[in-house]
């Protein structure tokens, strides 16, 4: 009996032995995929001092461009209302300032010499007018192409939102203007230096309808005239906040003498004032 109970404790602590010798099996851990990495995409260093695009004027500078031929634009104008105006003093008066424009500076200048450069210099302007409104109108589609979803209309006045196209009425209106009494093509009466007699031809009464789209084409020269001095201002850096209000005030004031000044000639021969 107790040697079979040896035995047995030897065998029981065999079996314990060869267990605690056996190693324990654990779960594999799992681990994370290794991260892909993106190589890092090639820069061209820019080069310093060349430009993005060659040949393209500065915006500010087209501006500029349209201010200073608006100023000369404007000019003309004014001295062109100052001699309309003679229509009041009588045909001897409105006749002998038109003889008098063609022999200015004379004999140091041709006849009409004087009369040519002021011609030239004017349509000088005009096309570099049109040409700068229209190179920063394209530049203001291109930079923008997609339209905004609500616009603000309080923002800008009524001039400023049909600046272009009211630019491209007094265009109309000029060529209009040169054919009647310029060249007198399109005149009834149409006779050189005869500008009195062309005048009352034109605006005749039975002519109501020229007379009538003379009022709205003037309208919309003050209309342009009248937004354009006020860009120009500020473009020519003339504007701050301090005479913001003055030189608005200014522009207006300008425009709707401008136009009245105009406006008169065809209206007075019209009703039978002159």
């Amino acid at each position: 009996m107790h040697w079979t109970a040896a035995k047995s404790d030897s065998a029981l602590a065999g079996v314990r032995a060869l267990v605690s010798s056996t190693p324990a099996t654990t779960a594999p851990r799992r681990t994370a995929p290794a991260r892909r990495t993106v190589p890092a995409r090639r820069t061209v260093p820019a080069r310093r001092g060349v430009p993005a695009r060659r040949g393209v004027l500065p915006s500010v500078l087209l501006k500029f461009v349209m201010a200073v031929s608006g100023g000369v634009m404007l000019l003309y104008l004014v001295l062109h209302m100052v001699g309309n105006l003679k229509i009041f003093l009588g045909a001897a008066a409105l006749d002998g300032y038109a003889a008098w424009l063609r022999t200015i500076l004379e004999p140091a200048v041709p006849y009409e010499g004087t009369l040519w450069f002021v011609r030239f210099l004017l349509t000088v302007s005009i096309l570099a007018h049109i040409w700068s409104a229209t190179v920063l109108t394209l530049r203001a589609r291109r930079a923008r192409p997609v339209k905004y979803a609500v616009r603000n209309k309080v923002a800008g006045s009524y001039a400023a939102r049909t600046m272009r196209w009211g630019g491209v009425i007094v265009v109309l209106f000029v060529i209009y203007h040169l054919l009647d009494l310029t060249t007198g093509t399109l005149n009834p009466h149409g006779v050189h230096l005869q500008v009195y007699d062309n005048l009352h031809a034109d605006f005749s009464p039975a002519r109501w309808y020229v007379t009538l789209f003379y009022v709205l084409a003037v309208l919309a020269v003050g209309s342009h005239v009248r937004h354009g001095l006020w860009s120009g201002l500020q473009t020519l850096g003339w504007s701050n906040n301090a005479r913001q209000r003055r030189l608005k005030g200014f522009s207006t004031a300008f425009a709707v003498v401008l136009t009245a000044g105009f406006l008169s000639v065809p209206l007075a021969v019209t009703f039978g004032l002159v």
